[in-house]
């Protein structure tokens, strides 16, 4: 099956109140534990990569691998690129076979955000690929994404019709109190989701697609894992499961995952590695790693996105 577009999946999940898996992807194990468990479940998905994933893969391998697992397993798979940082990176992955764009202008301000998201949909939509706009900004750290918390800014709803009106985007991410990375809140800082913002915008915009960025809710024993063979990580306190599963039954129709998928992917790593020091066969190591990755990913579809079946 060919790459597809986000439109058909997005008017889907709106009316059937699901979200889609949008997944960070940089090599093929990733691609394949994502894309297996996908198949398992018939669930529609994102497969994203950052600019960082394209300097670390390469454009092509990227765009190879995606394309080989749409034609495996039959499934509607979109490409998207994730943070796009400018019309230059946008332009080169519309160009190279992206069936999606994010241009993420929200660290500009208002009036050069539209600016820069209307000239990316006007390319975009000239070649039939759809784009995803920001308003917000999150707090946090993912590849060339970084925001200080006293600079992080929840999305206001009275910018919201006037934005999506002038610039044309297909899809809104929008920050209601997620955060990038894995390492959200202070100890003792319990997470919140404001779901009165994200309750405005839908009552502004009926019937629009909303993006949540920043929604680990990762996993503690994958950590655990972690802290076991070799590691130092503090513990992570993620979105709680049922807050994006309600987000997912409103207006949120993508869910970005990529922390989650990492720290799966290192725990499954050391665990095998440190069991078995003499191992030297990456096969060896990374297929529990792939295994890992799928039984995240099912756990997300299935309890969290609520898109198991939808393909």
């Amino acid at each position: 099956m060919p790459l597809v577009t986000t439109k058909e999946m997005f008017e889907k999940a709106y009316k059937g109140g699901y979200a889609i898996g949008a997944f960070n992807v940089n090599n093929m194990e990733i691609v394949q534990g994502i894309t297996r468990a996908a198949k398992k479940l018939n669930a529609p998905v994102i497969l994203q990569c950052s600019a960082g994933a394209r300097k670390y893969a390469s454009h092509g391998y990227l765009v190879a691998m995606v394309k080989a697992a749409a034609e495996e397993t039959g499934l509607p798979i979109a490409l998207h690129l994730d943070h796009g940082p400018d019309f230059e990176t946008c332009k080169s992955c519309i160009d190279g076979g992206f069936t999606s764009v994010m241009i993420d202008g929200s660290s500009r301000p208002y009036e050069e955000n539209i600016a820069i998201t209307k000239q990316v949909v006007d390319y975009a939509h000239a070649r039939g690929v759809v784009v995803e706009g920001e308003l917000g900004t999150l707090a946090g750290v993912e590849d060339e994404v970084s925001v200080d918390a006293e600079n992080a800014s929840y999305t206001r709803p009275e910018e919201v019709i006037d934005f999506v009106t002038r610039t044309g985007v297909d899809s809104l991410a929008i920050a209601i109190g997620t955060s990038h990375g894995a390492y959200k809140f202070k100890p003792g800082q319990k997470p919140r989701l404001r779901f009165d913002i994200l309750q405005a915008i839908e009552e502004k915009l009926p019937g629009f697609p909303i993006v949540l960025h920043g929604a680990s809710s990762v996993n503690q024993e994958h950590i655990k894992l972690i802290n076991k063979f070799g590691g130092e990580m503090p513990d992570a306190i993620g979105i709680p499961e049922d807050m994006l599963r309600k987000a997912a039954s409103m207006a949120v129709c993508k869910i970005n995952v990529d922390s989650d998928i990492r720290i799966a992917m290192t725990a499954a790593l050391r665990k095998h590695l440190t069991e078995n020091p003499t191992h030297f066969d990456p096969r060896q190591y990374l297929t529990p790693a792939r295994e890992l990755i799928e039984e995240v990913v099912a756990h997300k579809i299935e309890v969290v996105f609520g898109s198991n079946g939808k393909a």
